[in-house]
């Protein structure tokens, strides 16, 4: 008797213990939760779910968080510590076709749900909302239509957030700074319209590149980020004038404005200590930037990599850049800009890439990889500077 007594202590210990005794220990999943499992399964086409893929696995024979999983459910979930809650899904990229159903918001103890790199189409369930778990909500590279669900900017506990690479529109959630724990978030490659709303105050890296964004970067979008280290913005249409709080960032690193509608910079230069020391590349190429090459940007002590090209600049290329210690590629082409490039960049040993063409310039050597492709014609630099003289 007392024998039997110790043997089923034993195996409670283990199961409680994860099973590190080596006894087989049958999963207990939450009714719910296979429920929202069974749902899932069912809203994606059984066309797209082939023999080798992980949803194949998914037979409901068996507990979903049984152990071992030999056969059945090998992949694409892991279950809580105690074999009672699903809390991942990471799906393979096998070409899933189908729906996100609504019904995953019983899987409350999720932390991640990964879908990236299938072909998931309709739109984003605003139940996710319930979802209070969730750490990483990835559903990149899908074909998710319609809007952000503002409910998304409930979910107090996420810290990254991909969304990019779908047919998402619309207007960004005006409550996304509600997002307090967000670290990463990434939207770009969709159809989204609008300004930019006030952005979670613990961000890192924000990347909303290749949407049709408008409007003007407002100081309030960014107050407060003190962490911020990467803004990637390219290919929207932005306009106005990229003001000097943009580089002064404390923790700014790489900042990414190409082609948009900006018409000028305005830039102060970095106090030691402060904000824009940080700072390593900038591309403002492909704007509609006018007035002079931002001389103060030569005084960033870290800038490595510095891209104008294709804008409306006039007048000298600043002597600052060829005096920076950090500069290691500069472009410039595509201006008309006028006078001699400063010897720092063009002279014999200078290591600094990228292209100085394009522009109106005087006295380039042809030896430095810097001068090609050649000047604009004469005719053009003339009609520009309204026949005076471009020296």
């Amino acid at each position: 008797m007392q024998s039997i007594i110790y043997l089923c202590v034993t195996i409670i210990l283990c199961i409680h213990t994860n099973n590190k005794c080596g006894f087989l220990v049958q999963g207990l999943t939450s009714s719910s939760d296979i429920e929202a499992l069974k749902a899932f399964k069912a809203s994606i086409k059984p066309s797209s779910i082939t023999p080798w893929s992980c949803i194949a696995s998914w037979n409901f024979t068996t507990d979903p968080c049984s152990v071992p999983r030999r056969t059945h459910f090998t992949c694409g979930l892991t279950c809580t510590a105690d074999n009672t809650r699903i809390n991942q899904i990471t799906l393979d990229p096998a070409g899933y076709t189908g729906t996100l159903t609504p019904l995953v918001s019983q899987l409350t103890s999720l932390i991640t749900l990964d879908l990236s790199d299938n072909s998931f189409y309709g739109t984003i369930p605003s139940s996710l909302s319930s979802l209070s778990k969730l750490q990483t909500l990835s559903l990149r590279s899908n074909s998710f239509s319609g809007s952000i669900p503002p409910s998304i900017t409930t979910l107090k506990s996420l810290q990254s957030l991909d969304l990019s690479q779908n047919s998402l529109s619309g207007f960004l959630p005006k409550s996304m700074n509600s997002l307090t724990s967000l670290r990463r978030m990434d939207l770009s490659f969709n159809k989204l319209t609008g300004g930019l709303p006030k952005l979670p105050p613990n961000l890192l890296d924000l990347a909303i590149k290749a949407n049709s964004l408008s409007g003007v970067l407002q100081k309030t979008t960014f107050e407060g980020l003190n962490q911020l280290e990467v803004v990637e913005l390219s290919d929207n249409a932005l306009q106005g004038i990229i003001e000097t709080w943009l580089f002064l960032l404390p923790s700014l690193q790489q900042l990414d404005l190409a082609n948009n509608s900006f018409s000028g910079v305005e830039i102060s230069r970095p106090v030691v200590g402060g904000g824009g020391n940080s700072l390593v590349a900038v591309n403002l190429g492909f704007n509609k930037i006018q007035g002079y090459a931002p001389a103060n940007l030569g005084a960033y002590p870290s800038l490595s990599f510095l891209s104008l090209r294709y804008n409306a600049l006039r007048g000298a290329i600043p002597l600052e850049y060829g005096k920076s210690k950090s500069m290691k590629r500069l472009f410039l082409d595509g201006n008309f800009l006028m006078g001699k490039p400063p010897a720092g960049l063009v002279a014999a040993g200078a290591e600094v890439s990228g292209s100085l063409g394009d522009n109106c310039l005087e006295g380039c050597p042809a030896m430095s990889q810097l001068c090609t492709p050649k000047q604009k014609p004469s005719s053009v630099c003339k009609q520009v500077y309204r026949g005076r003289p471009t020296r």
